[in-house]
């Protein structure tokens, strides 16, 4: 009530200073004809003097005053009839407006009543998020929001594959604690697109390791979970990502799913810095790099930040050769192709031989001297990162996954 009251109040206002300024008497513009009038009065007045002056005669002047006031009566009547009209304008302008200021403040509530919120309270910072909290909350769970997936993604088949994990399937039924049974079992149902099955042996496999369970382990639990409810993070893929972060910090899968969830829950002064940052730490080739840049900018707005991608941090251009670095040479000549790769693993292995990089970077290099064919090169790579990343589990992780070609690569 008090709100109507308000602005009942304010809009009565508005349309009385309105008014006051429409009646507050103006100096109107005078008609031409109040102009001949007195041109023609004073042509009387001419008259009279020269009648005293001896200039006119009687007659002539009898002539001269009937023709002046004949041109005065006419004068006099387009001057009645202007200023009638002048009337009539002022009154119609007043109506008008009148009308139209009743028209727009009615419209007004009325379309307050179609789009605003009559009888709502004002909703303080502080109130939305705790609103917003509230609703965090209670979100569906995730086997509620598998449920609700309307469709699922059909990749395409993989006969192979298949047969492969329909075998996983019944080994693992007579083997539920192994290890590395589970872990093929978890990979290989994403990647046929199964990943509701996926998420519940990646599960398996985390509560078998107990303690030993990497970061690693966590966000692609939380990632499974994710693209098993259509992109939604739940309660519980939110908890498989706090862990992951707790284990692995700078993992960027996580960091990607933390800043959607955030978006996705109402709170993009949260998600906006999470992204930002990542942009930062990120080469131009980070598999989350695409998404964010698509979504970063309306979640900056949100968020009450003005801002463009330009403005925003770039990622760094990849370090070291690539696998599109290495199939674009295979279009060179063979001598050009060789110095080209040679060239390129030689500067990667010199800095982190110097400088020293992220386990990733070793991933690549140990990558690049496989397909190179240099297996003991890889391997002496290979060995020496183990030695730089023994107290990190996750790095080792990202080490042992490059060189699973190599013959005897496992610890």
């Amino acid at each position: 009530m008090v709100f109507w009251i308000a602005t009942g109040v304010f809009s009565a206002l508005v349309v009385l200073v309105l008014m006051v300024a429409l009646l507050r008497p103006r100096r109107a513009a005078v008609p031409a004809a109040a102009y001949d009038v007195q041109v023609y009065r004073d042509q009387l007045r001419e008259v009279e003097k020269d009648v005293a002056r001896g200039i006119l005669t009687e007659d002539d002047a009898a002539r001269a005053r009937t023709e002046v006031s004949r041109r005065l009566l006419d004068a006099d009547r387009a001057l009645q009839q202007a200023r009638a009209g002048q009337i009539r304008t002022s009154v119609l302008d007043r109506v008008i407006l009148g009308a139209g200021l009743a028209a727009t403040v009615a419209g007004a509530f009325a379309v307050y009543l179609q789009i605003g919120a009559p009888g709502y309270p004002d909703l303080p910072i502080a109130t939305r998020i705790e609103m917003i909290e509230e609703a965090r909350s209670a979100r569906p769970s995730q086997d509620e929001a598998e449920a609700q997936v309307p469709f699922r993604e059909n990749l395409p088949p993989d006969p192979r594959r298949e047969e492969l994990v329909a075998q996983l399937r019944t080994v693992m039924e007579q083997r539920p604690a192994d290890v590395e049974g589970l872990t093929l079992l978890a990979t290989n149902e994403a990647a046929l697109g199964n990943f509701g099955a996926a998420r519940v042996a990646q599960q398996r496999l985390i509560d078998l390791l107990g303690d030993a369970a990497s970061g690693f382990h966590h966000v692609d639990l939380a990632e499974m979970m994710i693209l098993a409810a259509g992109g939604y993070v739940s309660p519980e893929a939110e908890a498989a990502l706090v862990r992951g972060l707790q284990l692995e910090p700078r993992n960027g899968t996580a960091r990607y799913y933390a800043g959607l969830m955030f978006a996705q829950q109402g709170r993009p002064d949260r998600a906006f810095p999470i992204w930002r940052n990542l942009l930062a730490d990120s080469t131009a080739d980070a598999p989350w790099l695409e998404p964010i840049l698509l979504q970063i900018e309306e979640v900056a707005f949100l968020a009450g930040v003005e801002t463009s991608l330009a403005e925003l941090p770039q990622p760094r251009a990849p370090r070291g050769p690539t696998a599109a670095d290495i199939a674009t040479a295979q279009d060179m000549a063979p001598e050009d192709q060789q110095a080209m790769i040679e060239g390129m693993v030689a500067g990667l292995a010199d800095r982190l031989a110097t400088d020293g990089g992220p386990p990733e970077d070793w991933a690549r290099l140990i990558g690049a001297q496989i397909v190179l064919g240099r297996t003991e090169q890889a391997q002496m790579v290979y060995d020496e990162a183990r030695g730089v990343f023994a107290d990190l589990p996750e790095a080792l992780a990202i080490l042992d996954a490059a060189a699973a070609p190599l013959a005897g690569a496992a610890p």
